[in-house]
């Protein structure tokens, strides 16, 4: 078994509604996320992709187009809270607005993010292991084995 990794970076804000901290304020962070997915080489010679997993540039399309071109330069803000009201303002005024049925948490935000990859992968390739920095000293993990 394999396993490949590709990094990722994009800036988003967001802020969580209701919590008793800091960040119920809208603030922004330089994301870092980590995708790492594994299987077996592709052993054929008639293969354009023999020996590899897959190609890096697949994974990093796949994760481009479901994640950072939406997120990247975006303010996230939960859609079942009072900051949906917020966030149409702010679509109204021309901002980049993402709406989740969640807590934009990093926590939350990772099991979002494998539900998409993993439904683009390749059928042959396993999602392992997402990791995503939320500061450059904090952040959480997915683990496909924990799952």
């Amino acid at each position: 078994m394999i396993r490949l990794t590709k990094i990722f970076t994009f800036e988003t804000a967001h802020a969580l509604w209701g919590y008793d901290g800091k960040c119920k304020n809208i603030h922004g962070h330089s994301y870092k996320l980590y995708v790492t997915v594994k299987g077996q080489p592709i052993d054929d010679l008639s293969s354009t992709k023999n020996g590899m997993i897959m190609d890096f540039g697949e994974l990093k399309n796949i994760a481009n187009q479901l994640i950072i071109k939406q997120l990247d330069h975006a303010v996230l803000l939960n859609a079942l809270s009072e900051h949906k009201l917020l966030g149409e303002r702010l679509l109204q005024e021309g901002h980049k607005v993402v709406f989740t049925p969640y807590q934009p948490t990093c926590e939350n935000m990772l099991l979002d993010f494998a539900e998409k990859i993993q439904s683009k992968l390749p059928e042959n390739v396993i999602l392992a292991k997402l990791k995503l920095y939320e500061t450059e000293t904090s952040y959480g993990e997915w683990i496909g084995e924990d799952q």
